[in-house]
């Protein structure tokens, strides 16, 4: 499965990235390049390899999960510079204009 450079192109659009052809080019490469070792991967046969579910000897270091109480709302909301109903307010970073 090879990937193009209008793929990469198309994902990078997606992502609000802009490359120039020569960068395209090497992306597209690199890309196809991981994809093959992905396939390479999946040919290797691992009959009877027990399943790892970690590489290290650690041991579960979590606390015990304890509710605590919080600061107060009032105080957190003291140096925001926009706010309404007790949220933060934040400028949109959705924009909808460049749909298709």
């Amino acid at each position: 499965m090879a990937i193009t450079a209008d793929e990469v192109k198309h994902v990078a659009k997606l992502a609000k990235l802009e490359f120039t052809d020569d960068e395209l080019q090497m992306f597209a490469g690199q890309m196809d390049d991981i994809i093959k070792m992905v396939q390479q991967l999946g040919e290797v046969d691992t009959t009877g390899v027990p399943v790892t579910s970690t590489v290290t000897e650690a041991k579960n270091v979590m606390r015990e999960d304890v509710a605590v109480k919080g600061t107060d709302r009032d105080q957190l909301m003291h140096n925001v510079p926009q706010k309404d109903k007790g949220f933060v307010k934040v400028p949109a970073i959705i924009d909808e204009s460049e749909e298709g």
